[in-house]
């Protein structure tokens, strides 16, 4: 274990993260294993076989299911806006201040159309990436694979096929990325998003309540 969300908070080998950092430099990535203490993967995963999920459509990248907001996705939000953690992403990859995670749970299955496409993640003060796996079969495919954004060549690619292994990636002009198709029997679902440097999260959260109220005013 070197960096891990648990339900006590987080824990730090402050010892391995002066390799991690190298590595991530060369490799503008890291699979960081067990990132998500393994029975609270266990439980994420299981409430989020309960839940209920709807068609998403990224214009110009891709298709997949997204997690309606559940008791699973407000805990791992609070999880990955540990300010702590903020300090220890920092630590990593070398990124400016951290104002909130912004993230969703999705969902890509097999034989379903979902896809994801090459693109960059740039604008919406994105600095770094952040994936989490909650899929309690290993799935086939669904591999993330980055590459320069002037070549075809893949410069890496991870299958994160642990139940909460986590990935960190760059977000950069000069770097694009993308998940492959995912097959076999089982799908892939993660918990996935981006460190901004802005909004806090405080002011994210009221983001979206403010969205919510303007999109149904009828549940005010």
């Amino acid at each position: 274990m070197i960096v891990q969300l648990r339900h006590h908070g987080l824990f730090v080998d402050p010892h391995a993260l002066d390799a991690l950092r190298t590595e991530f430099e060369r490799r503008h990535c890291l699979h960081i294993k067990t990132m998500l203490e393994p029975g609270l993967a266990r439980s994420m995963a299981a409430a989020l076989d309960r839940s209920t999920f709807a068609d998403h459509t990224h214009e110009g990248i891709g298709t997949e299911l997204v997690a309606r907001s559940c008791l699973a996705t407000g805990v791992l939000e609070l999880l990955a806006n540990d300010p702590q953690l903020f300090d220890t992403i920092r630590t990593l990859t070398g990124c400016g201040p951290i104002g909130c995670f912004d993230g969703r749970v999705y969902r890509m299955a097999p034989a379903s159309g979902h896809h994801d496409s090459w693109h960059s993640d740039r604008g919406m003060d994105r600095l770094i990436a952040m994936s989490i796996n909650l899929s309690p079969e290993p799935y086939e495919g669904g591999l993330l694979q980055i590459r320069e954004q002037r070549s075809t060549e893949v410069l890496y690619q991870v299958a994160n096929l642990g139940l909460g292994d986590g990935i960190l990636f760059r977000i950069s002009p000069t770097l694009t990325h993308r998940v492959t198709n995912v097959e076999g029997r089982f799908p892939k679902t993660a918990y996935a998003g981006w460190f901004r440097s802005r909004p806090s999260f405080r002011e994210l959260v009221r983001e979206r309540s403010q969205r919510a109220r303007l999109e149904h005013p009828a549940q005010r």
